[in-house]
């Protein structure tokens, strides 16, 4: 996947990554052409860049298959957005539509177990908590694999994640999407969401499984290892370990998220930034989830010791060092034989850098080149 400019998309290229609208409508669906018509409306509601599989139309390259089928995860949405807008006018919960959800999810998960975690999507901010909610969800039961949790007890970490938020109902909007620094009011308003989901669990959860453990998810998804989270400063064994594969997961997709006060950070900026902050997270389960999600995904061109190349496949547990296909030197010229290379066998260090956004196109404009023909 090529992540560019909307200003410098063009007819044809194949997306990469769905964009979703409020309610978790689909407003652009990953693996379908663009058109003149989805190109003015990204630059109208405001979304800088998209990944596409290819610059050229003409590879036609489909982006790799995700760890859950598009309709379950469109259909997750809406029902978050529904319940928690329920709980929030109605003052009532759909537990057997939620489960249901949760229960889909965890079958798609299970059946494409092989997939890894390549790329994102994209929300609006309106609908940012709902698709949130429903990534926290995915990304937690593909972890909670890893881990060997059961499948009856993968219901209860789904449903989890899928309400580790629902706090938030209480956070006015414009605090939650607000671009500039928080007063002291408003950080206190985000920082008591925790609780808030706590208490919401506690009174309108009460039909859903093991209902306890998903208030606990709620309460303790900013806690930290080393005590310095909100809002009780628990720390290491004082944590339930359902909150501890949220909290990773709940980090990872915030920060790989577009925001209306920061840009979406790319996999592996991710992975350091998360590795950086040691003492936040379980480091045990922080490498476990790195082995499951695509640092640099097919497609990502890179600049690396054995000169620029592009990552032509991705393995479950050697996600730091993907195999490329190396088309120029490090001088950016052209090879007139390009070869390929797998890195599972280096230092994750030869790779210097991931290339993207501007720098990408500025590159493969002056290398007259489109490095996607070497997937297709």
């Amino acid at each position: 996947m090529l992540s560019i400019p909307v200003k410098k998309l063009r007819e044809g290229m194949v997306v990469a990554q769905s964009v979703y609208s409020k309610a978790g409508a689909a407003f652009l669906v990953k693996g379908k052409p663009l058109t003149a018509q989805y190109i003015k409306s990204l630059e109208k509601i405001g979304i800088p860049s998209l990944s596409v599989t290819s610059t050229d139309p003409r590879f036609n390259i489909l982006p790799p298959e995700d760890v859950v089928e598009e309709k379950t995860r469109l259909d997750a949405i809406q029902k978050v957005h529904d319940v928690f807008k329920d709980i929030s006018e109605k003052k009532e919960m759909d537990p057997v539509g939620l489960t249901a959800v949760a229960d889909k999810l965890i079958s798609d998960i299970f059946a494409r177990h092989e997939n890894l975690i390549q790329l994102t999507d994209i929300r609006l901010y309106d609908a940012y908590t709902f698709a949130h909610s429903v990534n926290v969800a995915v990304l937690s039961a593909m972890l909670g694999k890893v881990e060997g949790i059961s499948e009856a007890d993968m219901r209860i970490l789904v449903l989890g994640g899928l309400l580790h938020d629902l706090g938030k109902i209480k956070v006015p909007i414009q605090v939650l999407n607000k671009t500039g620094k928080l007063t002291a009011q408003e950080f206190e308003a985000i920082k008591a969401h925790p609780t808030e989901g706590f208490r919401r669990i506690h009174e309108f959860g009460k039909m859903l499984p093991k209902w306890e453990i998903l208030a606990i998810i709620a309460a303790q998804h900013h806690e930290h290892m080393d005590g310095s989270g909100y809002p009780k400063g628990l720390r290491g064994d004082q944590l339930h370990r359902f909150a501890k594969i949220v909290a990773i997961a709940d980090v990872y997709d915030a920060l790989t998220s577009e925001r209306p006060y920061k840009k979406a950070y790319t996999p592996s900026v991710a992975y350091g930034i998360m590795r950086t902050n040691t003492g936040h997270l379980e480091p045990e389960l922080l490498e476990h989830f790195f082995d499951n999600v695509a640092l640099y995904p097919i497609g990502a061109v890179l600049k690396t010791f054995y000169g620029y190349g592009i990552v032509t496949k991705c393995e479950f547990g050697h996600t730091r060092t993907p195999t490329i296909r190396v088309f120029a030197n490090k001088k950016r010229e052209v090879l007139t034989s390009p070869f390929t290379i797998d890195l599972k066998n280096d230092s994750p260090h030869v790779i210097e850098k991931e290339i993207s956004g501007n720098e990408l196109m500025q590159f493969t404009h002056n290398l007259s080149l489109d490095p996607s023909k070497y997937l297709a």
